[in-house]
């Protein structure tokens, strides 16, 4: 009787074993194995036009934004989409201010960074980048009407008021590089730089040629300075975005690596040309 007692007492603990595993649901292998998609959290500004933004439907291919709603487009959003495609992920589009992206995918609330981020040497430090997914050249941008409308080198920027965005190779390049300059103290979005110049608060404003673009679409009295004989001295780390995983996530970097692959000259231009025609300040 004994025996029989210790083997129901088995059958009972691994019935409810069983039970507790169903209620469970299915683990990343069997997720796999059903075909269900991995996730992968990305995470953006989605303020930055025209490589992200937000906007209110999912018009021209946009993607929802998780948890605060909304639509995220743009190039990111187009190479996001990419990576859906290319290796099976259920992205998911997370809005994220600027100097939280780093923080955001070391803490494991996002995945991935897809934000136009420069592969810094400091950044490198803090995280891992894929090999190069979009080159944009650095600029100064005033307004029609300005005494440095008609500037060409950087020296003929001396006395300007100037500023950009936080924690932004932009702005670490205004300090590194215009020292004659009146440097304002940085400001907390891409939006609120251009602000800055088209309210008259600056005098120039340091962003990349694509933003500049883009930018221009909306306020066509903004003026890309051409400073032919005296330009800012960058270097690929200034120019060259990469996506940016958790440091020794070297998997994720490989897949994704997978994808960037694909993004010959002619592709990124065309994205870039699609992003630049559908951002909503054309």
């Amino acid at each position: 009787m004994k025996s029989k007692k210790i083997i129901t007492a088995l059958l009972a603990v691994t019935l409810l074993a069983g039970m507790a595993s169903g209620l469970t649901g299915c683990s990343s292998n069997e997720k796999a194995s059903t075909g269900e998609k991995k996730v992968l959290k990305i995470g953006m500004e989605c303020a930055y036009a025209p490589f992200n933004w937000t906007q209110t439907t999912d018009e021209n291919g946009a993607l929802p934004i998780a948890e605060t709603g909304g639509y995220a487009n743009g190039y990111d959003i187009m190479v996001s989409k990419m990576i859906s495609e290319e290796l099976g992920y259920e992205v998911e589009i997370y809005k994220t201010e600027w100097d939280s992206l780093i923080l955001s995918v070391n803490s494991g609330k996002i995945d991935a960074v897809v934000a136009g981020m420069a592969m810094t040497e400091e950044r490198k430090q803090s995280v891992d980048f894929t090999d190069t997914y979009y080159v944009a050249d650095i600029v100064a941008v005033t307004m029609k009407g300005s005494k440095y409308e008609n500037a060409k080198s950087l020296k003929d920027l001396t006395g300007a008021s100037v500023t950009s965005q936080v924690a932004t190779i932009w702005y670490d390049t205004i300090v590194d590089q215009l020292q004659n300059a009146d440097i304002k103290p940085p400001v907390d979005s891409t939006p609120s730089t251009i602000t800055t110049l088209t309210s008259g608060k600056t005098d120039i404003i340091v962003i990349d040629m694509p933003t500049a673009l883009a930018a221009q679409m909306a306020n066509p009295d903004m003026v890309i300075l051409d400073l032919a004989e005296g330009d800012f001295d960058t270097s690929s780390e200034d120019t060259d975005f990469g996506i940016a995983v958790k440091k020794g996530n070297t998997e994720l970097v490989e897949d994704l690596n997978k994808v960037v692959s694909k993004l010959t000259d002619a592709k990124k231009e065309e994205l870039m040309k699609k992003a630049l025609e559908i951002q909503p300040l054309s």
